[in-house]
């Protein structure tokens, strides 16, 4: 039950390893032609190295994240890692915020100043076997089990109710929170949703005939994804530890693989400002979690509960959906949500937190607010 103030502080020593290894990159010859459609390009990866080589300042973003309060606990066995930033309002409202892969609580830290100036007591963890938080220990780390230990974490703050916002694999894990204790969670409220927003399998032709020509769109870019960009959840839910060597012995290898998302694909390389993402990229790197964090994909495919048809906990539901991240389909979220606001934005991605942050922040605050919060 203990819970221990905690800073970064990173040796001098891992960033003195760091530079020699930046300096000793070896680069991959480039797919002649191939632009983004065979990974990322050289221009990207040898840009990142060439920033971490002249320019970009570790110890800044470590003073930046350490001016929040942190904190360690042990959950389940497991160290658990977060921020906690209250608002100082008399009355107000706990918001647990979970990341996905490949990001981080670093997604959240441009949103803190506009959601406490509304209200909101943040607690911001970094997922087990993520960032922080550190390695697992042990197999079974699935989304079911981290929505547990995430609320364990909120009684250990003496929070009875909150409510849950998630992306990626957070728009999953929230949900989770919400069939495991509907009782204590006021609303959640997703983007970058996945599963449990899209159709997960078949869609009869009867089916597809009622579409609206936004669902049609969203449709055929789902299925362009699964053909075409969906290799890395294939490898890291059935063979993780074949490219955990790579990227956890390589930084170009871990900016390769973690920027290839960030980047969407090569349909936004500019769209998350570069010392934010390489910040990102340090906090897998120092924390040695590049290994540990891709094995939340392995856990979940081998959890014979995670494809199963889950209840509606009946907690209302936010969705937003952002420009760049328009997959999730209404009629299909409804399914198996309460769903109390759906709204459709015009700019930002998958990372809307670190891209748009105000308007994403400005998003979450009108759902909570819609609820009464």
């Amino acid at each position: 039950m203990t819970i221990t103030p905690f800073k970064i502080a990173i040796p001098d020593e891992k960033l003195a390893e760091l530079n020699q290894r930046v300096a000793n990159t070896l680069f991959a010859s480039d797919a002649p032609g191939a632009g983004w459609s065979a990974g990322p390009t050289a221009d990207f990866v040898v840009g990142m190295i060439d920033r971490l080589k002249s320019g970009f300042d570790w110890r800044t973003q470590e003073a930046a994240i350490n001016r929040h309060p942190q904190f360690l606990t042990e959950i389940d066995g497991q160290t658990i890692h977060f921020l906690h930033v209250k608002s100082g309002a008399a009355k107000a409202t706990p918001l647990l915020l979970l990341h996905g892969w490949p990001g981080s609580f670093v997604e959240f830290l441009d949103a803190i100043d506009p959601l406490t100036a509304a209200g909101y007591d943040l607690v911001i963890p970094s997922l087990p076997g993520f960032g922080f938080s550190g390695p697992t220990r042990e197999s079974g780390w699935n989304d079911g089990r981290i929505a547990r230990a995430m609320l364990e974490l909120m009684s250990r703050l003496d929070y009875e109710r909150f409510g849950v916002q998630g992306g990626d694999a957070g728009a999953v894990i929230a949900p989770a929170i919400g069939r495991a204790a509907p009782e204590r969670v006021i609303g959640v409220h997703v983007n970058a949703a996945t599963m449990g927003f899209i159709p997960m399998g078949p869609i009869e032709p009867d089916d597809i005939a009622t579409f609206t020509d936004a669902e049609n769109t969203r449709l055929q870019r789902l299925q362009q994804f699964m053909a075409e960009r969906f290799g890395f959840n294939a490898l890291q839910s059935s063979r993780p530890q074949t490219v955990a060597y790579g990227i956890t012995d390589s930084p170009a290898g871990l900016i390769s693989w973690l920027g290839d998302m960030f980047a969407g694909f090569g349909d936004s390389p500019k769209a998350i400002d570069q010392d934010k993402f390489l910040t990102n990229v340090l906090v897998y790197w120092f924390s040695g979690t590049a290994a540990s964090s891709i094995r939340l994909y392995f856990e979940n495919a081998h959890d014979p509960e995670a494809w199963a048809p889950k209840p509606n906990s009946g907690v209302p539901t936010g969705v937003a959906v952002f420009g760049r991240d328009e997959v999730a389909i209404r009629r299909f979220s409804e399914a198996g949500n309460t769903i109390a606001r759906w709204t459709e934005l015009d700019s930002g991605g998958h990372f809307a937190a670190l891209e748009v942050p105000q308007v994403w922040a400005g998003e979450v605050d009108a759902f909570f607010a819609s609820l009464g919060r």
